[in-house]
């Protein structure tokens, strides 16, 4: 009986955050208050900015030095005006040699454009294991579903720069790399569930961990 009474309070907490964008104009996230799953509560109309839905050009690029890339964030804790709406973004920028390792996005679809450079991207299926690879040029676009295993990496002789898109303010994002050898997991464990040597897993442990990467 008690689950019953419980789900239409449940409910009844989530809803106004879950439709305050369907409901009015937009709801700018209120970054002084906590998160909640349905994204942050609205910043009074009041106080709402031609700012808040403005991200400049001129931030500078958070770098992952192991893979000579850098990225600019366009998620809800970074761009208040997207909460609610349902859509992310980042742009990426990989140096000669860049690579974006194997990663996945486990909150939303991906979709890519090539500003500039030329890229080798792909994605792995998850029940048969089949790849899809692509090599895109400047003004391509290539999509990711929700979800699988995916990469892209520079193959030309300059900078290239993508501009990715997501269907949520908070896509997440697991790498692979520090998945496996960024964790706590004693090295033993960690060779023992890979069928990777202990010493190879303890190299790769004091290369890639522990450490945390925001999305």
């Amino acid at each position: 009986m008690a689950k019953y009474v419980f789900l239409p309070i449940l409910i009844s907490f989530l809803l106004p955050f879950s439709s305050l964008a369907l409901t009015q104009d937009f709801c700018v996230a209120n970054l002084l208050l906590s998160q909640t799953p349905a994204g942050y509560q609205c910043k009074p109309a009041a106080i709402v900015t031609a700012n808040d839905f403005y991200l400049p050009g001129a931030i500078p690029p958070i770098t992952i030095q192991p893979f000579n890339i850098s990225f600019v964030p366009a998620y809800g804790s970074y761009f208040p005006g997207i909460n609610g709406l349902g859509l992310g973004g980042v742009r990426i920028f990989l140096g000669v040699n860049g690579v974006v390792p194997l990663h996945n996005i486990p909150r939303a679809n991906e979709i890519i454009f090539v500003v500039r450079g030329t890229l080798n991207v792909g994605f792995i299926t998850s029940n048969s294991n089949v790849v899809y690879t692509k090599r895109l040029s400047q003004g391509d676009i290539f999509l990711f579903p929700q979800g699988l295993v995916r990469f892209y990496y520079n193959v030309g002789n300059r900078t290239a720069e993508v501009f990715a898109v997501f269907n949520n303010q908070n896509p997440g994002i697991q790498i692979t790399d520090y998945a496996l050898f960024g964790n706590i997991l004693p090295a033993e464990v960690v060779a023992k569930v890979t069928y990777i040597s202990v010493a190879d897993v303890q190299s790769l442990k004091r290369f890639f961990g522990p450490r945390t990467l925001g999305a």
